[in-house]
């Protein structure tokens, strides 16, 4: 009777019935434009990493200072589902993971507020940060920097140059691109100058490391003055005193030995040297993470 009852209402109410199914015609149209296709579904659960540099510090030392005291902070935090952490030589992350329903804004908008409090309890040099709005999926492209001519043996200066390359060229310019993140760089030698301490030197000349540090830190800043007007003209009084290259970090003085100035390079050996790394490639990969959908549909 029911059937009977449904099939005489479409038949009497026939223009109600095409206008209804036009409606839904329209709002399926519309759902499935709107609908998120992926190959690979993202069940990452909501959660917020914090990552902690430790320099110099061993992993037990990094899970004293810096690991617990950020757990700590980051207990009873509301609606935490779960907190764990690594730590490693020099490295602490910290990963707060959240029940499904908190959107993903929310939760950083919480751990940053705990993590200012944090930071006084952490040792000086330890500085965290929260990692960026990614997941494990959201990797989405690899590439590689190589020389004109591939074929050729890399050496230490074409790594550097390549390093160089992408963090001050390539990278910039990517994380213009709407919907990437980050891109993180791996392989290559990292630009540095550096100075090679010779300690029979600091002996001969009665200098100390602390010393050394001090007056290279103190001799490269610039000094700003004031304004000296000229007639109708204003001339900006600033002292420039930055480091531009490997001359001006030798000619700096440390000290003054019986009225003989005592030079940097007089001490030590300045030059470009790469940072240590973790690892030994000898292309540079890097990864483009993207960006997560909106908030409302965060599946983090």
């Amino acid at each position: 009777m029911r059937i009977d009852r449904i099939i005489e209402f479409a038949l009497r109410q026939r223009l109600l019935v095409l206008v209804a199914v036009c409606f839904l015609v329209a709002v399926g149209l519309y759902a499935f434009r709107k609908l998120p296709i992926d190959a690979f579904p993202d069940v990452t659960n909501v959660q917020v990493q914090v990552i902690t540099e430790a320099p110099g510090r061993s992993p037990i030392e990094v899970e004293q200072l810096v690991t617990y005291p950020i757990e700590t902070q980051m207990a009873g935090l509301p609606k935490l589902a779960e907190l764990r952490s690594l730590s490693k030589f020099g490295l602490s992350m910290v990963t707060v993971v959240f029940e499904e329903e908190v959107d993903l804004y929310f939760a950083r908008q919480l751990v940053l507020e705990r993590l200012i409090e944090a930071k006084e309890k952490l040792p000086a040099g330890a500085d965290p940060v929260m990692g960026p709005i990614t997941t494990g999926l959201g990797e989405i492209y690899q590439y590689t920097l190589e020389k004109p001519d591939p074929a050729a043996p890399l050496s230490d200066a074409d790594l550097i140059t390549l390093r160089t390359v992408q963090d001050w060229i390539v990278r910039p310019i990517l994380k213009t691109v709407p919907g990437v993140t980050d891109v993180n760089a791996f392989g290559g030698h990292v630009k540095q100058y550096q100075v090679l301490i010779d300690p029979d030197r600091l002996r001969k000349y009665d200098l100390t490391l602390r010393e050394l540090f001090e007056a290279i830190a103190r001799n490269n800043s610039n000094a700003g003055g004031n304004i000296l007007e000229h007639r109708s003209e204003r001339y900006l009084i600033r002292g420039v005193g930055l480091i531009k290259d490997l001359q001006d970090i030798g000619e700096i003085v440390v000290k003054a030995n019986q009225g003989t100035p005592v030079f940097v390079q007089d001490v030590a050996e300045v030059t470009v040297g790469a940072d240590v790394r973790l690892h030994h490639n000898l292309a540079d990969v890097l990864e483009v993470f993207d960006q997560p959908d909106p908030p409302d549909q965060i599946a983090f």
